[in-house]
C-alpha cells in the first residue's frame, strides 16, 4: 500500500489488486475514519478525500485493519433482467456454454460493485465466485439502451442512461439505476451487493 498526495485536501492510496481495494473500502467505511469527507475506489486506488487534517487521515489509513476481499456493506440490491440481449448466444459461445448457462451463471451468484465510472450510476460489479472472462467487443456499438446489463472482463454493469458502449449485452432491467429524484441517485455503489434474477 502506496499513500501519496492528491491536491490539497485529498491521498490516493495506491494498492495492489482489486481484491485489495475491495477490503480496503470495506474498513474504511466501515470505521467511519475521523476526517474523512468521501471514498472513491477505482480498480486498483482508493481516493480518499479529507475535510480535516490531511496528516492527521493519512496516519489513520496507514493503522487502518483491513484485509483483502470482497466484503459488501451489507446492502443488498436485487435486479430483475430479461436476458434477451444481444450478445447472449455470442457470449454463451465464448464461454463454453448455452444461453441458459450464462444466464444460470450470471444469476447464481452475487456481485459486488466495486467502483464506479464511466457514467454516472454505471457500477463495476464483480462477482463473489472465481470471475470469468468475456472480451468487450472489437468495435464498440455507438448507441446501449438505458437499463442495459452488460458483462466485460471480470465484470458486469447496467447501463444508468443512453450512451456508447462496448460490453457484450446479455439482458435488459427496468430498473433505473440513476435517479437524481432518489436520494442517493446511484443505486448501484461500491460496496453495494447486487443479485440478478431473471423475469
Amino acid at each position: 500500500m502506496r499513500v501519496l498526495p492528491s491536491g490539497s485536501s485529498a491521498l490516493l492510496v495506491e494498492l495492489d489488486d482489486l481484491d485489495a481495494v475491495l477490503g480496503f473500502t470495506a474498513a474504511l467505511l466501515d470505521r467511519a475514519v475521523p476526517g474523512v469527507a468521501d471514498v472513491v475506489p477505482a480498480a486498483r486506488t482508493v481516493l480518499v478525500v479529507a475535510d480535516g487534517d490531511l496528516a492527521g487521515v493519512r496516519a489513520a489509513l496507514e493503522r487502518l485493519p483491513w484485509r483483502p476481499g470482497r466484503q459488501g456493506s451489507g446492502e443488498r440490491v436485487e435486479l430483475p433482467v430479461h436476458y434477451d440481449g444481444a450478445d447472449l448466444a455470442a457470449v454463451a459461445e465464448l464461454l463454453g456454454t448455452d444461453p441458459d448457462g450464462v444466464v444460470a451463471a450470471h444469476t447464481g451468484r452475487e456481485w459486488t460493485v466495486a467502483f464506479c465510472g464511466f457514467a454516472p450510476g454505471f457500477g463495476y460489479c464483480t462477482p463473489d465466485t472465481e470471475p470469468w472472462d468475456v472480451p468487450r467487443l472489437a468495435t464498440p456499438r455507438t448507441r446501449v439502451p438505458a437499463g442495459a446489463v452488460g458483462l466485460a472482463g471480470g465484470f458486469t454493469g447496467v447501463y444508468p442512461r443512453e450512451s456508447p458502449g462496448g460490453w457484450q449485452l446479455v439482458g435488459r432491467t427496468d430498473v433505473a439505476v440513476f435517479d437524481l429524484a432518489r436520494d442517493p441517485a446511484a443505486l448501484l455503489r461500491p460496496g453495494v451487493r447486487v443479485r440478478f434474477v431473471p423475469c
